[in-house]
């Protein structure tokens, strides 16, 4: 063995060491929690980024709270302090601790939702080494989400310290996130938001919630917040080999195109299906389907009548009655070339994104494809959208959507979170999807001006309820 390997392992047996006595001093020492009113507030954060229910790791996990206030179905908490997991274990049986390092862990086939890594990866060694452990219990929609200090209160966290007022802490890493971002990707993740949080940490009435809540979202307020968020996924994780699809058309007064799209939607993946919802046409759009559905015995469709109003409605019927993987919406106006289905297959079954989104703003428009209202209040939502998710997100309104069937299924157990008042369905989907940090990949789409029959959007009465939903999501994302 080179001798710079044994001065390596020495190294590490000696930090490994020190870190442990430490913390079992410090944890066997403390008759009380100190940074109350930041935990607290961290604990908030993550009950909005891990839904109750997951499969839940958390690294450094110290006396179990955080753990134990996300309500995991299944939680295992790791630290290396044997004190700090007597007092966990004892407060909260129903969840599993364990005594190890986070450099070596071994927990078997287990696999987790969510792995949670609270103010630990200043504390590490190597922080390599712990991405690398906890890749084996990883699932491709597994999420990673780390929380770390900035970088900005070095000086005073140390002054609290000294002051009693923070938990002590040996010298430690101080890394940034461009760091951690670097070595996420060296570890084969994925970093899909990151954000901060935190200007407050100490508990004033008034000031400490109305700080933490809105002003460490806005610049240049935000560069004082105590603390960086990154929530990270896997990468190179296949998660159904040749998945099928799923096409669902809300089809209202368009029976001229139904022929030509059933001609036109390519067969994809394991299968496609071609989910038609008719929403209450006045001309004869439902026996045109009904007539070439029966022209067609080679395709796989299905003709469904919408059960209330608006596209939205129309698309969740299709979505509750489709079989397939991976579910796709596309409009029946064929302003969107049914072709392009193609590309957003490739995306999802290759795992490069976990939700699609066409783009109508890159490609040159037809002549009168959109008014040019329109296309300043998609632009506009689009900016507004893109700020609330930390995603960036072109084309808020565009109807080719693309998403696992999983996926929707978790966006429709969560609506009430948003509400259901959104007649189109696009927010409703974009929404959920950020809530549930998917990797959003916009396909930038060519946009055709409609052949025939006329448009279902009123630009003034709905463009004021995408005001106010963007308003509604605001208080729900960004500022919760």
């Amino acid at each position: 063995m080179p001798p710079d390997t044994n001065l390596y392992e020495l190294e590490f047996s000696d930090y490994q060491k020190r870190r442990g006595q430490f913390w079992d001093r410090v944890n066997s020492s403390s008759s009380h929690s100190r940074g109350g009113c930041y935990q607290k507030r961290l604990a908030h954060v993550y009950q909005n980024i891990v839904p109750s229910g997951s499969k839940v790791l958390e690294l450094g996990c110290r006396g179990g709270e955080l753990l134990h206030a996300l309500e995991p179905s299944f939680g295992v908490g790791i630290d290396f302090s044997e004190q700090a997991l007597v007092k966990a274990r004892k407060r909260y049986p129903h969840l599993q601790f364990i005594c190890a390092d986070a450099h070596e862990l071994n927990l078997g086939d287990q696999t987790f939702d969510y792995i949670i890594v609270s103010d630990l990866v200043n504390d590490l060694w190597d922080v390599q080494t712990v991405l690398d452990s906890v890749r084996p219990f990883c699932h491709p929609q597994t999420r990673l989400v780390f929380n770390f200090f900035s970088h900005v209160w070095n000086l005073p966290l140390r002054a609290a310290r000294a002051l009693g007022l923070a938990t002590p802490n040996l010298p430690q890493n101080w890394l940034t996130k461009h760091d951690m971002n670097n070595l996420l990707e060296i570890a084969q993740y994925e970093t899909l938001r990151q954000w901060r949080e935190i200007i407050a940490p100490l508990n004033i009435p008034f000031v400490s919630n109305f700080c933490n809540r809105y002003l460490a979202k806005i610049w240049p307020f935000e560069l004082l917040a105590i603390t960086n968020f990154i929530v990270a996924r896997p990468v190179g994780m296949q998660l159904i080999k040749k998945p099928t699809v799923s096409v669902v058309i809300a089809a209202r007064n368009e029976s001229g195109h139904i022929a030509e799209l059933i001609a036109r939607v390519p067969e994809m993946g394991g299968g496609t299906q071609i989910v038609f919802v008719e929403g209450n046409s006045t001309d004869d759009t439902y026996d045109v389907i009904a007539s070439e559905i029966a022209k067609h015995p080679e395709r796989n469709c299905m003709l469904l009548k919408q059960t209330g109003k608006g596209k939205g409605n129309a698309v969740r019927n299709g979505f509750d009655a489709a079989t397939g993987d991976i579910l796709m919406i596309l409009d029946a106006d064929i302003t969107v070339p049914p072709e392009d289905l193609e590309r957003c297959y490739s995306i999802m079954a290759s795992g490069l994104g976990e939700f699609v989104n066409g783009v109508r703003l890159v490609y040159p428009m037809q002549d009168e494809a959109m008014r040019f209202l329109n296309l300043l209040g998609n632009k506009f939502f689009s900016w507004a959208f893109s700020w609330l998710i930390g995603q960036p997100i072109r084309d808020t309104l565009c109807g080719t959507k693309v998403l696992w069937k999983a996926d929707y299924r978790r966006i429709a157990d969560n609506r009430k979170y948003f509400g259901d008042f959104d007649p189109f369905g696009d927010f409703d989907l974009l929404f959920g999807a950020a809530r549930l940090n998917l990797k959003i990949v916009e396909v930038p789409i060519r946009y055709r001006a409609r052949r025939y029959g006329e448009t279902n959007i009123s630009r003034w009465s709905h463009g004021w309820l995408l005001l106010k939903m963007v308003a509604f999501a605001a208080r729900r994302i960004k500022f919760i």
